[in-house]
């Protein structure tokens, strides 16, 4: 029986050889379309974040950010600090940004792996030029859906990470927890230098190591994208998918969802991008199809899941808490969708389509989602920032202050005069 997992992995994996020789059109044709979404949309939206990301790591910027937001993620999240720093670079860049940064901390001590779990369970998200420009605009041709979903994802991603603060409560916090002398900022600016200095790298070599990391880790996505492309294309050919389709069958029919709708769901499974594609052109209720879009968005697909794993190789974090993650995110995002599209979108949200979607096309509809898009990115990196520097200048204080009354406390059992 233990040799059993390896003789299934053995045998799907030679299933899958076999079928790429049976069938080579198919999977050609998905692989240059994976490698097509890599090149167009991935590398270059990815990259820039990916190289930043690395340069603020090595000049000490994330610390600074740590100490800064401690007193606001601590309470919420039972993480470090430096958790609003991959909260909101996920955000920003969407999947796998998190487990980058995640895994970085881990390898730099900056969380343990309890921490890290927590950490990686809440902050992957999708970006928010995928939600408003490519599901909203570009599937569903619905501009005011990109809000909805972006709604529903983003605080399905807070409430696991409320739900999963509770997760592991009985290990300890990361080393850095309880040193708290000194003013928030005072505290934040000496461990920015001190990073630094530990760091030791110039900005040139660092600029130049960050630009060869990233690119070798994305050129690993692109990999992982191809070939999960390769494999739905195959699982629709020999009919895969009809066989993994009969438990949603069943679970639609229950729920009372449409079962037009459950090719995309069995194509989310494995993709995200087919699978919300799937979605919008299910023919099932408006309000049906967003609601299996915002699952298959918040659950992200086997092919997000095998670069998380591949991304926190060489890390003791695991992959089980994350995958019990996404299964409560994507029930939370369908339950926030099925609420808010009725009560922001109204009850009939395609009746008034006609004039609106016309004077979206093209260029017009792209340039929308990108500003749309754009504003959001932006605006949620300094909305947490400014959330964190305001509880960073009144956090530390009470903290402090809290502190020395527990000293003091401490001194008045053990005898000593408090100072």
């Amino acid at each position: 029986m233990r040799r059993a997992p390896a003789y299934i992995g053995a045998a799907i994996v030679a299933g899958l050889t076999l079928c790429l020789v049976l069938y080579p059109d198919a999977s050609l044709e998905a692989a240059k379309s994976g490698l097509n979404l890599f090149l167009t949309v991935v590398f270059p939206s990815l990259l820039p974040f990916f190289i930043l990301s690395e340069i603020m790591l090595g000049m000490g910027v994330v610390h600074f950010i740590g100490v800064l937001f401690e007193p606001l993620m601590r309470p919420l999240f039972n993480v470090p600090g430096e958790g609003a720093f991959a909260m909101s670079m996920g955000l920003a860049a969407g999947y796998p940004m998190d487990a980058v940064i995640t895994a970085r901390f881990r390898n730099m001590n900056l969380c343990n792996r309890v921490e890290g779990e927590r950490l990686l369970a809440f902050t992957n998200t999708a970006d928010p030029l995928f939600i408003f420009g490519a599901v909203a605009v570009g599937m569903f041709a619905m501009p005011a859906l990109g809000g909805v979903l972006a709604l529903a994802h983003y605080l399905s991603a807070i409430s696991v990470g409320l739900v999963f603060r509770f997760y592991g409560r009985r290990a300890s916090p990361s080393s850095r927890e309880g040193r708290r002398s000194g003013h928030v900022l005072g505290r934040a600016a000496r461990a920015l230098v001190k990073a630094k200095e530990e760091d030791g790298r110039p900005i040139g070599r660092l600029a130049g190591d960050a630009v060869n990391d990233s690119v070798k880790t994305l050129l690993m996505i692109c990999g992982f994208i191809m070939l999960f492309s390769a494999f739905v294309a195959i699982a629709e050919k020999v009919g895969l998918a009809q066989v993994l389709g009969w438990p949603f069958v069943v679970l639609f029919e229950g729920l009372g969802l449409s079962p037009d709708l459950v090719r995309s769901a069995v194509a989310g499974i494995f993709e995200i991008d087919i699978g919300t594609v799937a979605a919008s052109q299910a023919a099932a209720p408006f309000v049906q199809r967003a609601l299996i879009a915002g699952v298959i968005i918040a659950w992200s697909g086997l092919s997000v899941h095998s670069q998380v794993a591949a991304v926190i190789t060489g890390t003791d974090i695991r992959m089980g808490p994350y995958v019990l993650a996404r299964l409560m995110h994507a029930v939370f995002a369908g339950l926030f969708t099925f609420w808010l599209v009725p009560l922001l979108l109204g009850p009939n949200p395609t009746a008034g389509l006609g004039p609106v979607v016309p004077a979206l096309t093209g260029a017009g509809m792209f340039a929308w989602a990108l500003g749309r898009s754009t504003f959001l990115a932006l605006a949620v990196p300094a909305g947490v920032a400014l959330a964190g520097a305001v509880a960073g200048l009144f956090g530390g204080p009470v903290i402090r202050i809290g502190g020395r009354r527990r000293r003091a406390s401490a001194r008045r059992k053990s005898g000593r005069p408090a100072r």
